[in-house]
């Protein structure tokens, strides 16, 4: 008996020492668990688990972050960027509901964590990642920001979990919760060049994050986990992105920050996107933008930063505030879409080839047709990547030959569109040949801003700018310099009669080696008409009398000081507007009438700040006196005329062919403009191209169009003419200014100068004979809108 409690007691208490031996390798293991744990942690902060960012980093996270390009009304036009379209937006940009939708989703108890949840990190580790992840949203952007690349080894992703752990905690210690959602929103990248919330709404929306409403909102945070997969544009995946959004929902309700009514009269919604894709050839005022990439590598060549080192357009998040009033840039380029398709329409209509064997060309022949072609395949960009690659001019020109698939331009039921075919590029160039292009600028002549700038069709297809970089003969639109400079120098009044006949400026009268002789171009001469009258119809021996009065080398001297900077030359003929001239210079020139005699160099740039808002660049005005006020409103005066009763009288009233008279209520035209108006219609030679510059006493606008190539182009004035070709845009872009009354464009008279001396009042002065033009004539080439 004694033997076996013995052997009981041995038993027990070796069942006692296994136990303690458990019980102590349980506790050394937690406790190693623990160790190694932390150990971890103190490897990782010490960078011995992979490079860490320091403190300083910390305080200012290294991003991309785009230059965004402001209007005047502060709307972005645009941005330059490379890899990175990102504009950062503080928490106080961002609706609650978007940050409420983020939490519910992404994580609950953020709030309640300093940077780890580690009841979410444990349910990870018992369910094995199938109760869903445990990566805070502070960890979530440590790993945006830290630890991108996401290794494929379980080991090495440890470490990186634990890293992310590490720098999570310093997030939370360096910023406030509201300061760490803000970042997240601007870090992540929503794909089609959505990166970080601002574009995202913009892109995907159209409209600034503060604006989203809850279904938005919760479909862009759907999309954080996995933008590639949930991405809602239609070639994507847009059922997926639908699901996932209903998720974002129903975890919204889940946690009662809305209620089931709410969500279900959501679920069933569709996306409602309004896609808009920013990139450099696409969306508002590409051209201009075209232009401010220059204008800002320009200005960051010559002013570096304080340290030395140059600024990064693409990177450094600088923003740039111009003068162009998104308004009236939508208003231009709506415009020009609505008329550039009809008359391009009636151009391919009067330039098939069974009407025209060398369309799109006239007056040419087939030897100066494949010259021409030569020279612009020459100046391709197929050309210029082709011989860097070491090609031949043979080989190269063969490559023309080739069909290839390619995407061209066209108007499809008025609307700009891209056709998918298969071409030889030769014949791609050719038909490019065939389109008209616009340029046309808006300007206030009061300061010399900028308001509207469209350079052409589609920058997409057509890069070339006919604003700034385009110039061309300017015709008619010439002539106002030249009775600008009569009046300066002569005192001449718009009511004052000349000779409408025939003249010939003799050779050598002012350095010429051959006599000029101007005629009209309806071949009517005789009698007396007004200045008025004759700049109203544009009558070409009234101008060139008056070149011979005052000579070309004042009318030239006379466009430089108003403004044009293209060579002028100083021969009788410029009085008929053969210089070549752009867009922009003739605006500016035309604004200094407007402006009481002063010219206002162009602006387009107001200032340039750093992404801290730091002002790095303020524009100075550079003003010039021209003209007296009293010149410069005579032939203001004398510019009404044009659309009183000239080439212009379209933009205010109609022929009515049954009562044979003009009608006060517009019917033929769509424009019913009745506030005074001064311009002047230009048409060249051959009618390739078409001017009209119009002014109002707070906005000047010129419009240009033509084709490429000046052997392009209408066979007749009907369609030739500036009243058909230019005119009807700057109408349609002046009728939606004054529809947006926000925008302030003047109706008022310019303003009269107090000690007139010219009589501009032609009623109250008895005149010559003057011939009334067929108001027949000035309808000819209408196109219905």
């Amino acid at each position: 008996m004694a033997k076996k409690t013995v052997a009981k007691k041995k038993n027990t208490n070796k069942e006692t020492s296994d136990f303690a031996k458990y019980i102590r390798s349980f506790w050394l293991l937690f406790a190693g668990a623990i160790l190694a744990f932390f150990s971890m942690f103190l490897l990782a902060s010490w960078g011995l688990l992979g490079e860490m960012p320091d403190y300083t980093i910390l305080e200012n996270p290294k991003t991309f972050l785009a230059t965004e390009i402001i209007s005047s009304d502060n709307k972005t036009l645009g941005k330059f960027y490379l890899d990175d379209n990102r504009t950062p937006v503080d928490y106080n940009e961002l609706p609650k509901n978007l940050v409420e939708a983020l939490v519910a989703t992404e994580d609950i108890r953020y709030y309640e964590h300093s940077g780890i949840d580690f009841r979410g990190t444990l349910r990870a580790v018992v369910k094995l990642g199938a109760g869903g992840g445990a990566s805070t949203i502070s960890q979530q952007l440590a790993k945006q920001l830290f630890t991108k690349q996401v290794s494929s080894n379980k080991f090495q992703r440890l470490f990186q979990k634990v890293r992310e752990w590490v720098i999570a905690i310093r997030l939370e210690r360096q910023y406030t919760k509201e300061e760490i959602i803000a970042m997240y929103f601007n870090i992540y990248d929503f794909g089609n060049n959505a990166d970080g919330i601002r574009s995202a709404s913009r892109i995907y929306f159209g409209k600034e994050p503060i604006e989203l409403d809850l279904k938005e909102a919760a479909m862009l945070v759907g999309m954080f986990k996995n933008s590639s997969l949930y991405n809602p544009i239609p070639s994507r995946n847009p059922e997926g992105t639908k699901n996932r959004r209903n998720v974002v929902l129903n975890q919204m309700e889940k946690y009662e920050y809305i209620n089931q009514k709410t969500e279900d009269s959501l679920r069933s919604t569709g996306l409602d996107l309004q896609f808009s894709p920013e990139s450099h050839r696409e969306g508002s005022a590409t051209y201009f933008r075209a232009f401010l990439d220059k204008f800002m590598k320009d200005w960051i060549r010559e002013n570096p930063k304080p340290n030395g080192e140059k600024y990064n357009l693409y990177n450094d998040g600088l923003k740039i505030y111009t003068t162009i009033d998104s308004r009236m840039q939508m208003h231009a380029e709506d415009a020009v879409t609505r008329h550039m398709p009809r008359l391009q329409a009636e151009f391919f209509k009067q330039n098939t080839p069974d009407r025209n064997k060398t369309a799109p060309f006239l007056e040419l022949n087939a030897s100066e047709i494949e010259d021409l072609m030569n020279r612009s395949m020459q100046r391709s960009e197929r050309w210029r990547i082709m011989k860097v690659q070491g090609k031949t001019n043979e080989e190269i020109r063969e490559s023309f030959e080739v069909p290839t698939q390619m995407s061209v331009f066209a108007w499809v039921d008025g609307k700009a569109s891209e056709i998918d075919t298969i071409m030889k590029p030769i014949d791609s160039m050719r038909y490019y040949k065939s389109f008209l292009q616009p340029g046309m600028m808006s300007m206030d002549p009061l300061t010399g801003h900028v308001k509207a700038w469209v350079g052409g069709m589609n920058y997409r297809h057509f890069q070339y700018d006919h604003v700034n970089q385009g110039k061309r003969q300017v015709g008619s639109t010439f002539k106002p310099f030249v009775y600008a400079t009569a009046i300066d120098q002569l005192h001449l009044s718009p009511c004052d009669t000349i000779p409408r006949q025939q003249i010939t400026i003799e050779a050598d009268k002012f350095g010429n080696p051959l006599p000029w002789t101007a005629k009209n171009s309806d071949g009517k001469y005789g009698g007396f008409v007004t200045l008025k009258y004759a700049l109203a119809h544009s009558i070409n021996t009234v101008t060139a009398r008056l070149m011979d009065k005052v000579g070309p080398q004042p009318v030239a001297d006379m466009a430089r000081n108003l403004g044009v900077e293209s060579n002028i030359p100083a021969v009788p003929a410029i009085a008929l507007g053969t210089p070549d001239i752009s867009v922009y210079e003739m605006v500016a020139a035309y604004s200094t009438f407007a402006n009481k005699g002063v010219y206002n160099k162009p602006v387009m740039v107001t200032r340039i700040e750093d992404k801290n808002g730091t002002v790095l660049y303020q524009f100075v005005p550079e003003t010039r006196d021209v003209l007296s006020d009293e010149v410069a409103y005579t032939t203001v005066k004398l510019m009404e005329g044009v659309v009183e009763s000239g080439s212009g009288a379209r933009l205010q009233r109609s022929w009515d062919p049954d009562s044979g008279i003009y009608k006060e209520i517009m019917t033929g035209y769509p424009y019913e403009l009745k506030n005074p108006i001064a311009g002047k219609t230009g048409t060249t030679q051959n009618q390739s191209d078409g001017w009209f510059m119009g002014m109002v006493p707070n906005l000047v606008t010129g419009v240009w169009v033509g084709a490429e190539d000046r052997a392009a182009h209408f066979k007749s004035i009907t369609y030739g003419q500036g009243a058909s070709m230019a005119l009807p845009i700057w109408g349609l872009y002046m009728k939606a200014c004054y529809a947006d009354e926000e925008l302030n464009i003047s109706q008022e008279p310019f303003e009269r100068p107090e000690n007139l001396s010219i009589e501009v009042d032609c009623s109250k002065v008895p005149t010559g004979t003057e011939e009334v033009v067929d108001p027949s004539d000035e309808l000819e080439g209408v196109l219905d809108f």
